[in-house]
């Protein structure tokens, strides 16, 4: 007897309650989806469904079996429609969750985009500035943006991120201009609060001591302090263009800002190596081809010769 008919008559019986309601489904007899059951009962060794002829309740080792069946299910069904008429061809729903920031401008404006390649599949998006939990609450990928801890994720890199001291020119001419990072004790400097991110503060690198490499030298982190701080790193940006102080934001937030000079980079030399802007989803030894497909999709488009560039004309 087939394997794979016996899983998806499990699934089916499972998920319908009823073996009856399952045979009619598949337009067959009641007593074949039950001998096809207890052909891969016997086969597994192990009792997987609770029968009655009132009802059908799942066994503990049949609830963890379940779950394993869908998957392999759907992997199957992914394998299948991947080869078409047309090439690869994705189905099925896609959980994708971001950062707040850097989702509306670079993850929302690609999932329809994304979309318009894939029809078979849907997509539910989700912003927010938390560390999402993504196989406790059931996400396909997340795109992160920073440094990356250890994990048992798997993380791609998509792209660099650079972060830069900015502020407006009005700010700069009434305060001057901070030519060291230990300069900044002097200014007005817009923070994220103790309970966000940036927990170790601002990264700056100091220049190579004499006779090191031009890219041996330290990176040291400071918290700066000034009379406005906020949770909210959108909020940091409105502030800093509204001249109350000098921010430390990615060049994605601010790069429109300081192509049409309405912020200017201060401390470039001491800018700290990039970190990352990565895409991140759950170890599994067979991805879904929608996930694998947007993956490749957002990197593809990160990695374009003058997205980041465009991305400011475009703004």
């Amino acid at each position: 007897m087939d394997k794979l008919k016996q899983l998806e008559s499990f699934v089916s019986v499972a998920t319908r309650g009823s073996l009856t309601a399952a045979a009619n489904a598949e337009g067959v007899a009641p007593a074949i989806m039950g001998r096809r059951l207890d052909a891969l009962e016997e086969r597994l060794g192990v009792k997987l469904l609770i029968r009655t002829t009132r009802r059908i309740t799942l066994t503990h080792e049949g609830s963890a079996f379940l779950e394993d069946c869908q998957r392999i299910i759907a992997d199957v069904t992914n394998a299948e429609a991947s080869v078409s008429a047309g090439g690869v061809k994705a189905a099925g729903h896609l959980r994708i969750t971001a950062p707040a920031g850097f989702g509306r401008r670079h993850v929302a404006p690609l999932v329809p985009k994304f979309r318009e390649l894939h029809p078979d599949v849907t997509i539910s998006l989700n912003l927010s500035d938390r560390v999402v939990d993504i196989a406790g609450e059931g996400f396909d990928c997340a795109v992160r943006v920073g440094d990356m801890p250890d994990s048992s994720l798997v993380s791609v890199r998509m792209a660099d991120n650079r972060r830069l001291c900015v502020a407006t020119p009005a700010y700069l001419k009434r305060h001057g201009t901070p030519k060291t990072p230990a300069d900044l004790s002097r200014f007005h400097c817009l923070t994220l609060s103790s309970d966000a991110s940036q927990t170790r503060g601002w990264a700056f690198k100091l220049p190579a001591a004499k006779g090191e490499r031009a890219d041996a030298g330290e990176v040291i982190y400071l918290k700066p302090a000034g009379p406005l701080d906020c949770s909210d790193g959108q909020v940091l940006h409105d502030w800093c263009l509204g001249g109350y102080g000098i921010a430390w934001r990615s060049t994605w937030e601010v790069e429109n800002e300081i192509a049409a000079g309405r912020l200017v980079a201060v401390l470039e030399d001491y800018a700290a190596p990039p970190n990352g802007i990565y895409a991140v989803f759950p170890q599994r030894k067979h991805m879904p081809l929608r996930v694998r497909l947007w993956i490749d999709f957002i990197k593809e488009r990160y990695s374009a010769p003058g997205y980041w560039q465009r991305t400011v004309l475009r703004d």
